[in-house]
């Protein structure tokens, strides 16, 4: 038997069940934490003048983060390139940390690689956006 022909079966094999729960925003965890993000970046949001519920709408919550940190809402696009995602959510990160006067540990650590407890603090937070910054 060929080893493609095998192997093509082997991963069509109807006895083997897939469960939903295998990805991690599905698991209790993972909807924790979708949830408590959420609610950080709609005070976010709200708390830096623009409409809170923009946290919830999947594509205009990007555009609303990448205009909050000073860029043109359309560079949003770039976070549907592979590789590229990374780093300009890394530069969006830094952008919005800078607008609420955060240095690039904060923006790093908590705005991207722990955006659940990075968007509660800035919106629970005493921090306020500094209006002067570019392009906000």
């Amino acid at each position: 038997m060929n080893s493609t022909l095998a192997l093509l079966l082997a991963t069509t094999d109807p006895s083997v069940s897939y469960s939903p729960t295998t990805n991690a925003a599905a698991s209790p965890g993972g909807l924790l934490f979708t949830v408590l993000t959420i609610i950080g970046l709609w005070v976010t949001f709200k708390k830096a003048g623009l409409h809170g519920w923009a946290a919830i709408i999947p594509f205009y919550n990007a555009y609303t983060l990448v205009k909050l940190s000073g860029r043109n809402g359309w560079l949003f696009l770039l976070f549907i390139i592979p590789l590229v995602n990374i780093v300009f959510a890394i530069i969006v990160a830094l952008g919005v940390g800078r607008v609420f006067g955060k240095g690039g540990v904060f923006s790093f650590f908590l705005l991207f690689l722990l955006p659940f407890i990075g968007y509660l603090i800035l919106g629970f937070g005493s921090a306020q956006p500094n209006r002067n910054t570019k392009g906000y």
